[in-house]
């Protein structure tokens, strides 16, 4: 950085230190030369003067200060005529002291390094005039000096290919900048079109002689220069550029009236297509709860378990991957509108009604609908699934029973048809009648299963089993055989006991062996049913229950011994008495086929039953204890969760209701709650999955929590949707007060009153509390005027005033602008002193897209006026505007 190589902006405030030693770089030094000098006869010359060499026209100071006084419009003090240095030097001071009363500190630039011909000093101070007197009051949209007069290059030359203006050095190397400018305020003095980015000295040559020829802008650059040098001086471009920005500026008024009208229609077209947005956005969202609905209703059941599942599956993938994007649109569509609602009320505009149906009312209504079938679907689902667990538990307990039931009945039939005691013996009959009276036993014992197995299968038939008519067959035919074997047993009962007078002799071991194995037979095949027997439970209680009932059968396994010990040595009794006796016996229990060998390899398969079921119980066992840790770690997390998520909607609400700080303060705050809320969305989704185990095992019901998925999920897409609500609708009151002009003290006392108004707390007045509120601040109103602000602040009708509604209203009371006044005063810059507009003046002061925008509003109003082709003042308002807005 050169010595005195300021910050527009601050360039009162130059170096603490000067590098009186510090060199220019030579063709930097030329081209400051060239510039520095054009500049100064450019103003010289006004006074019939001017100089050729800036090092040595300046060291009498005589030239310097009617440089000054050419460039102030002041006189200054009388100079020294004398030719002596002390004359030279005393007119230098009065120069720098003139600079100096201008607010310029000059450092280490003395009279006598001018006097002396320094080259650096000179160069320096004469940079020092051009920032003061044509660089610090140039004033771009807030912006001012060298900032100031970068941003005007940057707007001038935006709609231009290949130009890219970040600087003032390098940015102007290929020439098309400067051509730009010139082309985008003179377009006849030249064909921009033609220009090549790759002929830079072309451009710079077209651009430096067009300036001199017709704007009156001397030529300070050679194109040589500016090309030859890798980044060429930013003191001799940037007093270069501001000698076109003041030959411009003569068109700054015009220019300003037509920024001015580019924004309305800026305005227009984004409401337009807002508006446009957000029909298509809530169609959308319409057409997919209406394909979505359906869906969720359908409640045809499925045969399988393996079918639900699948059901239930696609359940889930809906509440992840498809529902979430449509939260998130259900969200920005009400944002939208009410952004849009608010630009609308801030340009004067009428408030937006959507098609119908499609209101925000309309889609909350929707989407309640959604989530009520969506709530139903899950519970159908639910229950569907335990439904079906329960139903193939019943049916395989069915198929068991059934089983071991129709293998104890085969051959029951053709026994009891024998006609085996015609040609039988005393004894043998007394056995055949013994042997019946055992059978007869042995079918009381089975009434029971009998009777379970009827019992299964209307359980069955009152769940909707889908293979009920297969069950209800197999039923009826063992219901229909077991009444056969009651007939067939009380015929042959009879028989027996017609036969039994004839015969006297009975083997009364048999008969009581036959009557103690049948009943042990039985329990064994009960003991091994149930050891066999499927078992679903939920609950550590339920498995608990188990393992004491089968403690309490393990317990019952010495008697059983003992029995089956008394009923072996019966038959070894016998045994000893047939061989003692030699009773022919054929080796037969005439009474039962109930062997001992039977009685003990049934007795051997219920000991090895029992460490099987022992292990089943216990993994059973481990697996409810896996479910209860679920169940305790869901609960757990949803206890933390769900008053966390109140506690956030609470905090929110007070923040919002609060008078404390400025908007922005509360609009900061909300921005971190909201960022606070997204970042603990990973504990939400650790919820889910931890809700997903519980569900794919099968859990439902936790004792642990009073907090379902589902209340977290509401709760959850509530508070999103409520911190982006709430963040909007501080976004949209400091858009209105930005807009009305509204202070911070008239923010708080709006806020009070509504506050105050507001009983309920809800963030809402009702239109009673809103009246009150109305008389309270000194309106005196009818019903009809009253119907008719109600009308204003409450365009859907709801029969509530919020607090942006509100603040509309009150800020349009206390306005001090005038729509009408500002497109007065546009439309006179821009017609002059005529009183109408043209198209082709339209198409020159707007940017392109703009201007067509302006024209085609403008066109059903152009047989209005007198002119062809133009439009007078009311014409031109009410295209931009509207006919009732001015």
């Amino acid at each position: 950085m050169d010595h005195y190589d300021q910050q527009t902006n601050d360039y009162m405030q130059p170096e603490e230190d000067w590098d009186r030693d510090l060199l220019l770089d030579p063709a930097w030094e030329k081209q400051q030369r060239k510039t520095f000098t054009a500049w100064c006869n450019s103003h010289l010359r006004k006074a019939g003067t001017q100089i050729e060499n800036i090092e040595e026209d300046f060291r009498d100071g005589l030239k310097l200060m009617l440089l000054l006084e050419v460039i102030s419009g002041e006189r200054l003090a009388k100079p020294e005529r004398g030719k002596m240095r002390v004359h030279k030097i005393s007119n230098v001071n009065k120069a720098l002291d003139f600079i100096a009363s201008k607010g310029v500190k000059l450092v280490s630039i003395g009279a006598e390094e001018i006097v002396d011909g320094n080259v650096k000093m000179t160069l320096g101070m004469i940079w020092t005039i051009i920032l003061r007197f044509a660089i610090q009051d140039i004033s771009v949209e807030e912006t001012s000096a060298k900032e100031g007069l970068l941003l005007w290059c940057q707007r001038k030359t935006a709609p231009y290919k290949n130009v890219n203006i970040q600087n003032f050095h390098i940015s102007w190397k290929d020439g098309l900048g400067f051509c730009a400018l010139i082309h985008r305020h003179r377009p006849e003095l030249i064909d921009y079109g033609k220009l090549r980015k790759d002929d830079p000295l072309t451009n710079l040559n077209t651009a430096f002689d067009v300036a001199e020829k017709y704007l009156d802008i001397p030529k300070m650059l050679d194109a040589e220069d500016i090309v030859g040098t890798a980044r060429p001086d930013e003191k001799a471009i940037m007093t270069y550029v501001s000698s076109f920005y003041h030959a411009f500026s003569g068109a700054q008024k015009a220019e300003t009236a037509a920024n001015r009208i580019c924004k309305v229609l800026a305005v227009n077209q984004e409401n337009e297509q807002l508006m446009e947005d957000y029909e298509k956005l809530a169609s959308d969202l319409l057409e997919w709860i209406r394909r979505t609905i359906p869906w969720l209703e359908n409640r045809a059941p499925e045969n399988t378990m393996q079918a639900m599942q699948q059901k239930l599956e696609d359940f889930r993938d809906y509440r992840r991957l498809h529902k979430p994007p449509k939260v998130q649109e259900k969200c920005q569509l009400e944002i939208n509108f009410n952004t849009l609602q608010t630009k609308l009320r801030l340009s004067n505009r009428p408030a937006f009604m959507p098609s119908e149906g499609k209101m925000v009312l309309d889609i909350n209504n929707a989407w309640g609908g959604l989530e009520q079938a969506e709530k139903g679907y899950e519970e159908w689902l639910l229950n569907e699934i335990r439904r079906l667990e329960r139903l193939d538990h019943l049916a395989e307990k069915f198929r068991q029973k059934a089983s071991i039931h129709e293998s104890w009945t085969d051959g029951k039939e053709a026994m009891l048809q024998q006609k085996d005691y015609e040609t039988a013996t005393l004894s043998e009959i007394k056995a055949l009648l013994k042997k019946h009276e055992a059978f007869e036993s042995d079918l009381a014992a089975h009434q029971d299963r009998v009777e379970q197995i009827a019992a299964i299968a209307q359980e069955l038939n009152e769940l909707d089993y889908y293979d009920s008519p297969s069950v209800n067959a197999r039923c009826q035919k063992i219901c229909d055989q077991w009444d056969n074997l009651g007939a067939l047993t009380q015929k042959r009962r009879e028989a027996l006991e017609r036969t039994e007078k004839l015969l006297e002799t009975i083997d009364q071991l048999y008969l009581e062996y036959a009557k103690r194995a049948a009943p042990f037979n039985n329990w064994m095949e009960g003991a091994m049913e149930d050891l066999q027997d499927t078992f679903i439970v939920h609950t550590i209680e339920e498995i608990q229950g188990l393992t004491t009932a089968h403690e309490q059968f393990k317990a019952t396994l010495p008697d059983a011994d003992k029995e089956r010990q008394a009923i072996l040595g019966i038959h070894n009794e016998v045994s000893k008495i047939v061989q003692t006796y030699h009773v022919n016996m054929a080796g037969t229990n005439p009474y039962t086929t109930i062997t001992p060998h039977e009685i003990n390899g049934k007795w051997e398969h219920v000991r090895q039953l029992v460490p099987r079921r022992d292990q089943a119980l216990m993994e059973e066992h481990a697996r409810q204890q896996q479910n209860e840790r679920l169940r305790k770690q869901f609960g757990a997390q949803a206890n933390v969760i769900g008053p966390w998520i109140q506690t956030k909607m609470e905090e929110i609400g007070r923040i919002s209701i609060e008078m404390h700080g400025t908007l922005e303060d509360q609009l900061n705050h909300l921005r971190q709650y909201e960022k606070s809320i997204v970042n603990y969305k990973p504990k939400i989704d650790q919820l889910e999955g931890d809700h997903q185990q519980i569900q794919e095992a099968l859990i439902f019901d936790n004792k642990h929590t009073n907090y379902t998925m589902e209340h977290i999920r509401v709760g959850w897409e509530q508070l999103l949707t409520t911190i982006a609500r709430t963040i909007n609708e501080v976004e949209n009151q400091i858009l209105t007060r930005d807009a009305k002009g509204i202070s911070q003290e008239q923010m708080n006392e709006f806020r009070a009153s509504f506050n105050h108004f507001d009983r309920k707390k809800t963030g809402m007045m009702d239109s009673e509390d809103f009246r009150a509120c109305l008389i309270s601040m000194g309106y005196t109103m009818g019903e009809a005027e009253f119907a008719r602000i109600m009308s204003i602040v409450d365009p859907n009708r709801l029969g509530v005033v919020t607090f942006q509604a509100f603040l509309d209203f009150m800020s349009r009371e206390t306005a001090d602008t005038d729509t009408a006044d500002q497109v007065m005063a546009s439309f006179k810059i821009l017609a002059g002193d005529k009183n109408y507009i043209t198209v082709d003046e339209l198409r020159r002061e707007l940017p392109p897209d703009q201007a067509e925008y302006c024209i085609a509003r403008m066109a059903p109003y152009h047989g209005r006026d007198a002119v062809p082709g133009a439009l007078d003042y009311m014409s031109f308002s009410t295209a931009l505007y509207g006919e009732s807005d001015l």
